[in-house]
């Protein structure tokens, strides 16, 4: 069988290597049948992607069609999640956590000139590019994404519960600032390892968020600089007119000067991390970082740090989706024939013969 790097409810991702280049990729795999009614949708997330090139956006590389299922080829990143790197560190402090913002600010402002507003950032979408310590973080999912057209007003509810801006629970009109609340949001967990709000009940969670509710409880916060927490305080308002944009956090000292302390936070956060995002559902899916490990010492990888599409950190996390470059190939109405579920799989050397990408077999690793 393939080796799968995320299955979801419906589609699923796995492991492939482009024939002429011996590239490693991930294809999503999505049966048409699951996209029936969801047209607008999956065109609408192809359109985003077509326009997306940034260094810290995973890339689809591709897209193939045949009669039955709909491919995505995507950008393979090995670098493994975000949480699962700020645990295993040693040492981890305010600097290493403004870096990390920096790049996601970048990113996002990137798509918010492109006039794209994500609409579903979380540490969950957010993926190292390879395992080196200094590796770049990049931003994936994008099913949730949306282009702004001249005139139009972005009111759908939709994002994931504990990120979610109160404009949006509040069914107001809603702009690009959406992303920027995210954004603090994420800065908030980075800091200290848990969220900013939190509830069993839904109706009281989102009370919290409507009414911007959160605080730097001690002891948690008692050794993060003032100007953390003020930069936290700017993305997290509750007036989207006067909340941050990513440009204006861009410029903050704690992201542009020098006041993101030094000091090791590690034990702290990585602690609270642990008891706050559980990876209750991680073993559903081979992890990629594992499976280029393998691969790279059965020498069936290449040279270059090879990326992943990772399974989910959190039980809220949905379907895995990707970011794209406006790349283009060899089209082929064949490709099902070596990326489709085990009951329709063919042998090796048919796949070869139909298909510009080998999808790899679980007992290569």
């Amino acid at each position: 069988f393939l080796i799968v790097l995320f299955r979801g409810a419906f589609s699923e991702v796995v492991l492939a290597e482009e024939k002429c280049t011996q590239k490693l990729v991930a294809i999503k795999c999505i049966p048409k049948k699951a996209l029936e009614g969801k047209e607008n949708s999956i065109e609408n997330e192809i359109a985003v992607l077509r326009k997306i090139k940034h260094p810290n956006i995973v890339a689809l590389e591709d897209i193939f069609e045949s009669k039955s299922r709909l491919y995505l080829v995507m950008q393979l990143v090995s670098g493994g999640e975000l949480f699962d790197r700020i645990v295993e560190k040693g040492f981890y402090t305010e600097k290493d956590a403004s870096k990390l913002i920096q790049q996601i600010l970048d990113a996002v402002k990137y798509l918010h000139d492109m006039g794209i507003v994500h609409r579903d950032l979380k540490p969950e979408n957010l993926l190292y590019y390879s395992l080196d310590e200094d590796s770049k973080i990049m931003i994936s999912d994008f099913g949730l994404s949306k282009i702004e057209g001249s005139g139009s007003v972005m009111s759908t509810a939709c994002g994931t519960p504990g990120y979610v801006a109160p404009e949006v629970l509040a069914q107001k009109p809603y702009s690009k600032a959406v992303d920027c609340w995210s954004i603090g949001v994420i800065a908030y967990i980075l800091l200290c390892g848990y969220p900013p709000f939190y509830d069993e009940n839904d109706a009281k969670l989102f009370e919290q968020i409507l009414k911007a509710e959160y605080e730097f409880d001690s002891p948690y916060w008692d050794d993060i600089s003032d100007s953390a927490k003020d930069f936290i305080q700017h993305l997290m308002e509750k007036d989207p007119n006067k909340r941050y944009t990513c440009e204006q956090a861009l410029q903050h000292p704690w992201i542009a000067g020098d006041t993101a302390l030094d000091k090791n936070i590690h034990e702290s956060v990585s602690a609270q991390i642990k008891k706050n995002f559980a990876k209750s559902k991680w073993k559903q899916a081979f992890n990629a970082t594992v499976v280029v490990r393998h691969m790279r010492k059965l020498q069936l990888g290449t040279s270059q740090d090879l990326p992943s599409q990772l399974t989910p950190t959190s039980p809220c996390h949905g379907e895995l989706l990707v970011s794209i470059d406006d790349s283009t190939g060899s089209h082929c109405g064949s490709c099902e024939f070596c990326c489709t579920q085990k009951s329709q799989e063919v042998t090796e050397q048919n796949s070869l013969s139909l298909c510009s990408h080998r999808c790899h077999q679980s007992n290569r690793v």
